[in-house]
């Protein structure tokens, strides 16, 4: 059987944990202390990977140095994926070298020869992010809209060789609302590749529709965050 992966989520702000809503650095809803106490906690309660998002990167495209190896180092073993203006191959290698399991190109993904070059450098360890809202691929943070629907980007990096795709509902992330089931659908359908689902996971049973939609895992934020969801039983979900 096909393995459910429950990703907890870090999303690092000046150096703390936030939960944003929609992804608006000005709407700050939860804030939850230092990335390497999240980190060292999660990873002690089971988690089989984390979820680093560097927010100050991806709003400036530039990764904030040092942040992967304190966190990597804080999870003990845990395995992290991180992302967060990671547009350049020198921000790829420092990634890998402060030891990134996984490295996640949004905004570059968006460019075919970067896209190429990132595939063969990193093959199973390369997430293609597609952030979409109202169906569209959003880009440099979420703050610019493109013309690209995120059926026709999932199927370019299925073209391409991607391994995942990390799909996430700007509009739903940090609020709560629930997945984007249809855009999820549509995503795998277009592509036929591993989808890691983020945004708006509020329940269990969100967790539970996810994996009968074919999923291959999902990014827990702001539902793990709040206390609506446990760890555990997340977990207990995913192993089912």
């Amino acid at each position: 059987m096909r393995t459910f992966e429950i990703l907890p989520a870090l999303d690092v702000l000046e150096g703390r944990c936030v939960r944003l809503a929609g992804g608006d650095r000005a709407r700050v809803t939860i804030e939850g202390g230092a990335p390497e106490a999240a980190a060292t906690r999660f990873a002690a309660g089971g988690a089989a990977f984390l979820h680093l998002v560097d927010l100050d990167g991806a709003f400036s495209g530039t990764p904030t140095p040092g942040l992967v190896e304190r966190v990597v180092t804080a999870a003990e073993g845990t395995p992290v994926q991180v992302g967060g203006g990671y547009r350049t191959p020198e921000a790829i290698e420092s990634a890998l070298a402060a030891g990134a399991a996984r490295v996640m190109v949004g905004t570059a993904a968006l460019d075919p020869g970067f896209l190429a070059a990132a595939v063969e450098r990193l093959g199973d360890r390369l997430v293609v992010a597609v952030d979409a809202r109202d169906g569209h691929v959003v880009a440099d943070g979420w703050t610019s809209e493109t013309s690209l629907s995120a059926t026709e980007l999932a199927r370019r990096c299925a073209d391409g060789g991607v391994a995942r795709l990390l799909v996430t509902s700007a509009s739903r992330d940090g609020l709560l609302a629930g997945p984007d089931f249809g855009l999820l659908g549509d995503v795998i359908g277009a592509s036929s590749l591993p989808v890691l689902a983020a945004g708006g996971v509020a329940s269990l049973d969100d967790l539970v529709r996810l994996r009968e939609l074919g999923c291959a895992g999902a990014v827990l934020g702001s539902a793990l965050w709040s206390g609506r969801v446990s760890l555990a039983d997340a977990l207990q979900v995913a192993a089912a």
